[in-house]
């Protein structure tokens, strides 16, 4: 197993043992809160670009076309917050879903010292007293492996060194 693969692996075992622990939680299918408030761009590592990629290059045209029009308006943006580009607004789904960067999976599930949980949501539950026995994941550790995944990138560097390279193949 890869190490990216495996890093995956982790934090699903992570988010399974919130979610059987915690029924009624809120990251899941529906929930695009967090998609729509990002801070900024997203980061991925060189590893993850490569598999983010594969997701995209498995998109049906007029998916890929709507994304690569929602990155050109987001590229050069100092609007915040970040709607992520990838981001289905008519469904409220991640069409790379089975593709989508750490920081994506580990969102709601992880905390990072300092930092906090990110979702104001959870966070809300964390202080009335409602989620008292989660055993989050240490975002830092996180963190730690992805810095042996390669450069990083923003998604915007990132799909626009693949749309050039993908126009040069098509001449």
């Amino acid at each position: 197993m890869n190490p990216l693969t495996q890093l995956h692996a982790d934090i699903d075992a992570r988010v399974l043992s919130i979610r059987e622990n915690n029924a009624d939680w809120l990251c899941g299918k529906g929930c695009d809160a967090c998609c729509k408030r990002l801070a900024e761009v997203p980061q991925l590592t060189a590893a993850e670009w490569d598999l983010l990629r594969k997701g995209l290059a498995g998109l049906a045209p007029q998916q890929l076309q709507a994304i690569c029009q929602e990155i050109a308006a987001l590229t050069g943006s100092a609007e915040r917050p970040v709607i992520c580009p990838l981001l289905d607004r008519a469904t409220g789904a991640c069409p790379v879903y089975a593709h989508r960067p750490v920081a994506c999976r580990s969102y709601g599930f992880y905390m990072q010292r300092g930092l906090g949980l990110f979702c104001h949501d959870i966070e809300k539950q964390v202080a009335d007293g409602e989620l008292p026995n989660v055993v989050w994941g240490n975002h830092d550790a996180i963190d730690h492996r992805l810095a042996g995944f390669g450069e990083s990138r923003s998604l915007t560097d990132w799909f626009a060194d693949w749309e050039h390279e993908r126009r040069v193949v098509d001449r």
